[in-house]
Protein backbone atom coordinates (compact mmCIF):
# COMPACT_ATOMS: atom_id res chain seq x y z
CA UNK A 1 0.00 0.00 0.00
CA UNK A 2 0.95 3.66 -0.46
CA UNK A 3 1.61 5.81 2.20
CA UNK A 4 -0.83 8.94 2.54
CA UNK A 5 1.21 11.26 3.80
CA UNK A 6 -1.20 12.35 6.36
CA UNK A 7 -4.73 11.04 7.30
CA UNK A 8 -7.71 10.65 5.19
CA UNK A 9 -11.37 11.45 5.71
CA UNK A 10 -13.37 8.87 3.57
CA UNK A 11 -17.17 8.73 3.77
CA UNK A 12 -18.51 5.73 1.64
CA UNK A 13 -22.78 6.65 0.89
CA UNK A 14 -24.81 3.65 0.57
CA UNK A 15 -28.33 3.54 -0.10
CA UNK A 16 -29.04 1.18 2.61
CA UNK A 17 -26.50 -1.23 4.48
CA UNK A 18 -27.69 -4.67 3.47
CA UNK A 19 -26.49 -7.63 6.64
CA UNK A 20 -23.95 -8.94 3.84
CA UNK A 21 -21.73 -5.74 3.83
CA UNK A 22 -21.24 -5.17 7.82
CA UNK A 23 -18.38 -7.71 7.43
CA UNK A 24 -16.77 -5.92 4.42
CA UNK A 25 -16.99 -2.50 6.43
CA UNK A 26 -15.98 -3.84 9.24
CA UNK A 27 -13.15 -5.41 7.81
CA UNK A 28 -12.17 -1.82 5.69
CA UNK A 29 -12.23 0.37 8.81
CA UNK A 30 -9.53 -2.28 10.46
CA UNK A 31 -7.31 -1.24 7.74
CA UNK A 32 -8.07 2.10 7.17
CA UNK A 33 -7.79 3.00 10.77
CA UNK A 34 -4.18 0.79 10.50
CA UNK A 35 -3.01 3.46 8.50
CA UNK A 36 -4.45 6.18 10.26
CA UNK A 37 -7.96 6.65 8.07
CA UNK A 38 -11.17 7.50 9.22
CA UNK A 39 -13.86 5.77 7.72
CA UNK A 40 -17.59 7.12 7.90
CA UNK A 41 -20.46 4.96 6.15
CA UNK A 42 -23.72 7.14 5.47
CA UNK A 43 -27.14 5.15 4.47
CA UNK A 44 -30.55 5.70 3.89
CA UNK A 45 -33.40 3.12 5.31
CA UNK A 46 -33.98 -0.16 2.91
CA UNK A 47 -36.01 1.01 -0.53
CA UNK A 48 -39.14 -0.23 -0.11
CA UNK A 49 -38.27 -2.66 -3.06
CA UNK A 50 -36.53 -4.56 -0.30
CA UNK A 51 -38.13 -4.40 2.98
CA UNK A 52 -39.21 -7.82 2.34
CA UNK A 53 -36.07 -9.31 2.65
CA UNK A 54 -35.53 -8.21 6.35
CA UNK A 55 -31.58 -7.79 5.23
CA UNK A 56 -31.01 -4.10 6.62
CA UNK A 57 -28.28 -3.76 9.19
CA UNK A 58 -26.09 -1.16 10.32
CA UNK A 59 -22.01 -1.20 11.58
CA UNK A 60 -19.52 0.79 13.60
CA UNK A 61 -19.56 4.31 12.54
CA UNK A 62 -22.22 4.21 10.17
CA UNK A 63 -25.30 7.30 10.20
CA UNK A 64 -28.72 7.06 9.15
CA UNK A 65 -28.91 10.32 6.79
CA UNK A 66 -32.69 11.84 5.07
CA UNK A 67 -33.50 10.35 1.92
CA UNK A 68 -36.41 11.90 -0.22
CA UNK A 69 -37.65 9.99 -3.21
CA UNK A 70 -39.19 11.24 -6.43
CA UNK A 71 -41.12 9.17 -8.81
CA UNK A 72 -40.19 9.59 -12.10
CA UNK A 73 -42.04 8.01 -15.40
CA UNK A 74 -41.15 4.98 -16.34
CA UNK A 75 -41.85 3.31 -13.02
CA UNK A 76 -38.70 4.51 -11.99
CA UNK A 77 -37.03 6.89 -8.93
CA UNK A 78 -34.75 9.25 -8.03
CA UNK A 79 -33.31 9.16 -4.34
CA UNK A 80 -31.78 11.98 -3.03
CA UNK A 81 -29.68 11.15 0.36
CA UNK A 82 -28.91 13.94 2.14
CA UNK A 83 -25.05 14.07 3.19
CA UNK A 84 -24.11 17.17 2.16
CA UNK A 85 -23.24 18.94 5.69
CA UNK A 86 -21.19 15.08 6.33
CA UNK A 87 -19.34 15.19 3.36
CA UNK A 88 -17.93 18.38 3.60
CA UNK A 89 -15.04 17.76 5.18
CA UNK A 90 -13.76 14.35 3.90
CA UNK A 91 -11.00 14.04 1.54
CA UNK A 92 -12.93 11.17 -0.30
CA UNK A 93 -16.49 10.20 -1.40
CA UNK A 94 -17.53 6.83 -2.62
CA UNK A 95 -20.61 6.60 -4.13
CA UNK A 96 -22.72 4.06 -5.55
CA UNK A 97 -22.52 4.25 -9.65
CA UNK A 98 -26.58 4.90 -10.42
CA UNK A 99 -28.18 7.47 -12.41
CA UNK A 100 -30.75 7.70 -10.05
CA UNK A 101 -29.21 9.19 -7.26
CA UNK A 102 -29.39 13.01 -7.00
CA UNK A 103 -26.20 13.19 -4.49
CA UNK A 104 -24.26 12.12 -7.58
CA UNK A 105 -24.79 15.35 -9.35
CA UNK A 106 -24.34 17.39 -6.49
CA UNK A 107 -21.19 15.72 -5.39
CA UNK A 108 -19.39 15.70 -8.84
CA UNK A 109 -20.06 19.33 -9.51
CA UNK A 110 -19.12 20.17 -5.84
CA UNK A 111 -15.78 18.16 -7.02
CA UNK A 112 -15.23 20.14 -10.45
CA UNK A 113 -15.65 23.30 -8.23
CA UNK A 114 -13.39 22.66 -5.20
CA UNK A 115 -10.60 21.87 -7.65
CA UNK A 116 -10.73 24.49 -9.24
CA UNK A 117 -10.27 26.01 -5.85
CA UNK A 118 -7.39 23.12 -5.46
CA UNK A 119 -9.37 21.85 -2.98
CA UNK A 120 -12.30 19.67 -1.60
CA UNK A 121 -13.46 16.08 -1.52
CA UNK A 122 -12.71 13.21 -4.71
CA UNK A 123 -15.75 11.52 -5.81
CA UNK A 124 -15.00 7.72 -6.02
CA UNK A 125 -17.66 5.23 -8.12
CA UNK A 126 -18.06 1.37 -6.85
CA UNK A 127 -20.41 -0.80 -8.26
CA UNK A 128 -20.68 -3.26 -11.50
CA UNK A 129 -18.63 -0.94 -14.39
CA UNK A 130 -21.82 -1.30 -16.72
CA UNK A 131 -25.37 -2.24 -16.52
CA UNK A 132 -25.78 -6.25 -15.75
CA UNK A 133 -29.26 -6.93 -14.52
CA UNK A 134 -31.45 -5.21 -16.63
CA UNK A 135 -31.35 -4.09 -20.85
CA UNK A 136 -30.47 0.23 -21.03
CA UNK A 137 -30.93 2.04 -24.00
CA UNK A 138 -28.10 4.06 -25.77
CA UNK A 139 -28.62 7.45 -24.15
CA UNK A 140 -28.65 5.73 -20.30
CA UNK A 141 -25.69 3.62 -21.15
CA UNK A 142 -23.86 7.16 -22.60
CA UNK A 143 -25.22 9.21 -19.61
CA UNK A 144 -23.72 6.73 -17.34
CA UNK A 145 -20.13 6.28 -18.79
CA UNK A 146 -20.26 10.19 -18.96
CA UNK A 147 -20.84 10.52 -14.97
CA UNK A 148 -18.57 8.03 -14.76
CA UNK A 149 -15.68 9.43 -16.48
CA UNK A 150 -15.87 12.35 -13.90
CA UNK A 151 -14.93 9.96 -10.57
CA UNK A 152 -11.34 10.69 -9.30
CA UNK A 153 -11.32 6.46 -8.98
CA UNK A 154 -13.24 3.47 -9.64
CA UNK A 155 -13.77 0.56 -7.37
CA UNK A 156 -15.18 -2.32 -10.19
CA UNK A 157 -16.80 -5.38 -8.71
CA UNK A 158 -15.15 -7.84 -11.08
CA UNK A 159 -12.59 -7.74 -13.71
CA UNK A 160 -15.26 -8.06 -16.74
CA UNK A 161 -16.38 -4.37 -15.25
CA UNK A 162 -13.03 -3.03 -15.02
CA UNK A 163 -12.37 -4.45 -19.07
CA UNK A 164 -16.07 -2.55 -20.00
CA UNK A 165 -14.99 0.44 -18.09
CA UNK A 166 -11.14 1.11 -19.93
CA UNK A 167 -13.18 0.27 -23.72
CA UNK A 168 -15.31 3.09 -22.58
CA UNK A 169 -12.26 5.44 -22.10
CA UNK A 170 -12.17 5.66 -17.99
CA UNK A 171 -8.38 5.18 -17.47
CA UNK A 172 -7.24 1.89 -16.40
CA UNK A 173 -5.20 2.70 -14.00
CA UNK A 174 -7.55 4.73 -11.75
CA UNK A 175 -9.32 1.57 -11.45
CA UNK A 176 -9.03 -1.28 -8.64
CA UNK A 177 -11.03 -4.85 -9.22
CA UNK A 178 -12.17 -5.53 -5.21
CA UNK A 179 -13.51 -8.86 -6.15
CA UNK A 180 -17.11 -7.92 -4.47
CA UNK A 181 -18.13 -11.05 -1.84
CA UNK A 182 -19.40 -11.83 1.27
CA UNK A 183 -17.94 -13.28 4.46
CA UNK A 184 -18.10 -16.97 3.86
CA UNK A 185 -16.06 -17.61 6.52
CA UNK A 186 -18.55 -19.10 9.07
CA UNK A 187 -19.89 -20.76 6.33
CA UNK A 188 -17.15 -22.38 4.98
CA UNK A 189 -16.08 -23.05 9.06
CA UNK A 190 -19.85 -24.57 9.89
CA UNK A 191 -19.77 -26.42 6.34
CA UNK A 192 -16.98 -28.01 6.91
CA UNK A 193 -17.63 -29.22 10.99
CA UNK A 194 -20.87 -30.70 9.57
CA UNK A 195 -19.25 -33.15 7.06
CA UNK A 196 -16.71 -34.22 9.96
CA UNK A 197 -18.60 -37.04 11.86
CA UNK A 198 -18.63 -36.88 16.24
CA UNK A 199 -18.44 -33.06 15.72
CA UNK A 200 -22.35 -30.89 16.67
CA UNK A 201 -22.63 -29.53 13.23
CA UNK A 202 -22.76 -33.61 11.83
CA UNK A 203 -25.46 -34.36 14.24
CA UNK A 204 -27.35 -30.98 13.57
CA UNK A 205 -26.88 -31.95 9.69
CA UNK A 206 -28.24 -35.67 10.40
CA UNK A 207 -31.25 -34.30 12.47
CA UNK A 208 -31.99 -32.16 9.37
CA UNK A 209 -31.78 -35.17 6.86
CA UNK A 210 -34.01 -36.71 9.29
CA UNK A 211 -36.96 -34.15 9.55
CA UNK A 212 -37.13 -32.97 5.92
CA UNK A 213 -36.84 -36.69 4.58
CA UNK A 214 -33.97 -35.92 2.55
CA UNK A 215 -31.67 -38.44 -0.33
CA UNK A 216 -28.35 -38.32 -0.32
CA UNK A 217 -28.31 -36.94 -4.54
CA UNK A 218 -32.00 -35.62 -4.31
CA UNK A 219 -31.49 -32.88 -2.70
CA UNK A 220 -31.36 -29.24 -3.34
CA UNK A 221 -31.16 -25.65 -2.09
CA UNK A 222 -32.10 -22.46 -2.99
CA UNK A 223 -31.12 -19.44 -0.76
CA UNK A 224 -32.05 -15.52 -1.03
CA UNK A 225 -34.75 -13.04 -1.45
CA UNK A 226 -37.69 -14.03 -3.03
CA UNK A 227 -38.50 -11.58 -5.61
CA UNK A 228 -38.98 -11.34 -9.45
CA UNK A 229 -35.04 -11.29 -9.97
CA UNK A 230 -34.99 -14.53 -8.58
CA UNK A 231 -37.53 -15.91 -11.20
CA UNK A 232 -39.30 -18.07 -8.62
CA UNK A 233 -42.18 -19.43 -11.57
CA UNK A 234 -39.41 -20.87 -13.41
CA UNK A 235 -37.50 -22.17 -10.18
CA UNK A 236 -41.17 -23.51 -9.08
CA UNK A 237 -41.92 -25.53 -12.42
CA UNK A 238 -38.45 -26.90 -12.87
CA UNK A 239 -38.59 -28.21 -9.19
CA UNK A 240 -41.81 -30.08 -10.23
CA UNK A 241 -40.18 -31.37 -13.70
CA UNK A 242 -37.27 -32.53 -11.54
CA UNK A 243 -39.61 -34.29 -8.89
CA UNK A 244 -41.80 -36.16 -11.58
CA UNK A 245 -38.55 -37.60 -12.81
CA UNK A 246 -36.41 -37.86 -9.74
CA UNK A 247 -38.75 -39.71 -6.81
CA UNK A 248 -37.12 -38.40 -3.03
CA UNK A 249 -36.38 -35.36 -4.19
CA UNK A 250 -36.80 -32.52 -1.98
CA UNK A 251 -35.99 -28.48 -2.34
CA UNK A 252 -35.06 -26.50 0.24
CA UNK A 253 -36.28 -22.91 0.15
CA UNK A 254 -34.59 -20.60 2.80
CA UNK A 255 -35.67 -17.03 1.83
CA UNK A 256 -38.02 -14.19 2.33
CA UNK A 257 -39.79 -11.51 0.02
CA UNK A 258 -42.56 -10.41 -2.43
CA UNK A 259 -42.67 -13.61 -3.75
CA UNK A 260 -43.25 -15.74 -0.67
CA UNK A 261 -46.65 -16.57 -1.04
CA UNK A 262 -45.92 -18.52 -4.75
CA UNK A 263 -43.28 -20.62 -2.07
CA UNK A 264 -45.63 -21.45 0.61
CA UNK A 265 -48.46 -22.46 -1.70
CA UNK A 266 -46.44 -24.42 -3.55
CA UNK A 267 -45.10 -26.30 -0.06
CA UNK A 268 -48.99 -26.86 1.68
CA UNK A 269 -49.49 -28.99 -1.68
CA UNK A 270 -50.24 -32.43 -0.55
CA UNK A 271 -46.37 -34.68 -1.37
CA UNK A 272 -44.86 -31.42 -2.69
CA UNK A 273 -41.18 -31.44 -2.94
CA UNK A 274 -40.94 -27.80 -2.23
CA UNK A 275 -39.54 -27.17 1.62
CA UNK A 276 -40.15 -24.06 2.73
CA UNK A 277 -38.17 -22.80 5.19
CA UNK A 278 -38.56 -18.53 5.40
CA UNK A 279 -34.99 -16.15 6.20
CA UNK A 280 -32.47 -18.27 7.15
CA UNK A 281 -29.15 -16.83 8.07
CA UNK A 282 -25.55 -17.84 9.05
CA UNK A 283 -24.79 -21.28 10.30
CA UNK A 284 -28.31 -22.51 9.83
CA UNK A 285 -27.24 -21.74 5.85
CA UNK A 286 -24.47 -23.46 6.00
CA UNK A 287 -26.15 -26.68 7.57
CA UNK A 288 -28.62 -26.42 4.57
CA UNK A 289 -25.52 -26.09 2.27
CA UNK A 290 -24.15 -29.39 4.39
CA UNK A 291 -27.36 -31.44 3.32
CA UNK A 292 -27.79 -29.98 -0.14
CA UNK A 293 -25.96 -31.27 -3.32
CA UNK A 294 -26.75 -28.90 -5.39
CA UNK A 295 -28.00 -25.16 -5.06
CA UNK A 296 -30.94 -24.33 -8.28
CA UNK A 297 -31.11 -20.60 -9.16
CA UNK A 298 -32.71 -20.21 -12.44
CA UNK A 299 -32.65 -16.39 -11.99
CA UNK A 300 -30.15 -13.43 -10.95
CA UNK A 301 -26.63 -15.01 -9.77
CA UNK A 302 -25.19 -12.77 -7.80
CA UNK A 303 -23.65 -12.89 -4.27
CA UNK A 304 -24.82 -16.62 -4.35
CA UNK A 305 -22.19 -17.23 -6.23
CA UNK A 306 -19.69 -16.51 -3.35
CA UNK A 307 -22.11 -18.38 -0.86
CA UNK A 308 -22.26 -21.52 -3.43
CA UNK A 309 -18.33 -21.75 -3.42
CA UNK A 310 -18.48 -21.60 -0.06
CA UNK A 311 -20.60 -24.39 1.09
CA UNK A 312 -19.36 -26.44 -2.01
CA UNK A 313 -23.02 -26.98 -3.46
CA UNK A 314 -22.47 -25.77 -7.30
CA UNK A 315 -25.07 -23.94 -8.65
CA UNK A 316 -27.29 -25.12 -11.35
CA UNK A 317 -28.45 -22.03 -13.32
CA UNK A 318 -29.30 -20.58 -17.00
CA UNK A 319 -27.98 -18.16 -19.48
CA UNK A 320 -30.52 -15.68 -18.78
CA UNK A 321 -28.83 -12.43 -19.59
CA UNK A 322 -29.41 -10.69 -16.80
CA UNK A 323 -27.22 -11.82 -14.15
CA UNK A 324 -24.81 -9.78 -11.89
CA UNK A 325 -21.30 -9.19 -12.09
CA UNK A 326 -20.53 -12.22 -9.42
CA UNK A 327 -21.37 -14.76 -12.37
CA UNK A 328 -18.12 -14.45 -13.84
CA UNK A 329 -17.12 -16.47 -10.73
CA UNK A 330 -18.81 -19.34 -12.25
CA UNK A 331 -17.46 -22.06 -14.56
CA UNK A 332 -19.98 -23.94 -16.77
CA UNK A 333 -18.76 -27.66 -16.00
CA UNK A 334 -16.20 -26.89 -13.41
CA UNK A 335 -17.47 -24.81 -10.50
CA UNK A 336 -21.46 -25.00 -11.62
CA UNK A 337 -23.79 -25.98 -14.37
CA UNK A 338 -25.09 -23.27 -16.79
CA UNK A 339 -28.05 -24.30 -18.79
CA UNK A 340 -30.27 -23.17 -21.69
CA UNK A 341 -33.17 -20.91 -20.60
CA UNK A 342 -35.60 -23.26 -20.53
CA UNK A 343 -37.65 -24.78 -17.47
CA UNK A 344 -37.17 -28.33 -19.43
CA UNK A 345 -33.84 -27.89 -20.28
CA UNK A 346 -32.91 -26.80 -17.01
CA UNK A 347 -34.67 -29.57 -15.15
CA UNK A 348 -32.85 -31.94 -17.15
CA UNK A 349 -29.81 -30.57 -16.70
CA UNK A 350 -30.46 -30.72 -12.69
CA UNK A 351 -31.71 -33.96 -13.01
CA UNK A 352 -28.62 -35.08 -14.84
CA UNK A 353 -26.31 -33.95 -12.57
CA UNK A 354 -27.94 -35.28 -9.47
CA UNK A 355 -27.56 -39.09 -10.87
CA UNK A 356 -24.08 -38.10 -11.78
CA UNK A 357 -21.89 -38.95 -8.47
CA UNK A 358 -18.42 -38.45 -9.90
CA UNK A 359 -19.56 -35.43 -11.45
CA UNK A 360 -21.25 -34.19 -8.43
CA UNK A 361 -18.02 -34.67 -6.62
CA UNK A 362 -16.01 -32.98 -9.12
CA UNK A 363 -18.05 -30.01 -8.77
CA UNK A 364 -18.11 -30.02 -5.12
CA UNK A 365 -14.37 -30.41 -5.11
CA UNK A 366 -14.01 -26.87 -7.39
CA UNK A 367 -16.15 -25.17 -5.60
CA UNK A 368 -14.01 -25.82 -2.26
CA UNK A 369 -10.80 -25.01 -4.06
CA UNK A 370 -12.23 -21.53 -5.49
CA UNK A 371 -13.83 -20.30 -2.18
CA UNK A 372 -10.52 -18.98 -1.43
CA UNK A 373 -10.11 -16.67 -3.87
CA UNK A 374 -13.05 -14.73 -2.70
CA UNK A 375 -13.14 -13.13 0.80
CA UNK A 376 -14.29 -10.03 2.73
CA UNK A 377 -10.40 -9.57 4.29
CA UNK A 378 -9.08 -9.61 0.47
CA UNK A 379 -11.92 -7.18 -0.70
CA UNK A 380 -11.04 -4.88 1.98
CA UNK A 381 -7.26 -4.72 1.36
CA UNK A 382 -7.98 -4.34 -2.50
CA UNK A 383 -10.38 -1.20 -1.79
CA UNK A 384 -7.99 0.03 1.11
CA UNK A 385 -4.92 0.21 -1.07
CA UNK A 386 -7.29 1.79 -3.88
CA UNK A 387 -8.20 4.26 -1.59
CA UNK A 388 -4.89 5.55 -0.50
CA UNK A 389 -3.72 5.72 -4.28
CA UNK A 390 -6.33 8.48 -5.15
CA UNK A 391 -4.55 11.86 -5.26
CA UNK A 392 -6.24 15.06 -2.73
CA UNK A 393 -5.32 18.01 -1.78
Amino acid sequence: MLSTGRPRRIVVVQPYIPSYRTSFFNCLRTRLDAVGCILNVLHGPPPPSHVARRDASCCTGAVQVPVCRLAVPGGRSLVWLQVQRQVASADIVVLEQALRNVDTYLLLLRQQLARMAGAGPRVAFWGHGRTYTKPVNRLESAAKDAITRRAAWFFAYTEGGAAYLASRGYPSHQITVVRNCVDTATLADVRERAGTPGTQEFAEAAALREHHRLLPGRTALFVGGLDTPKRIPFLLESVRRIADALPGFRLLVAGDGSDWPLVNAAASRANSPVVALGHTTGQDVALLGAVSDIMLMPGRVGLCAVDSLALRTPIVTTDWPWHAPEFEYLENGRNAVITPDDPAAYATAARALLTDPPRLRSLHASCRQDAGNYTTDAMAERFCDGLLRIPVP
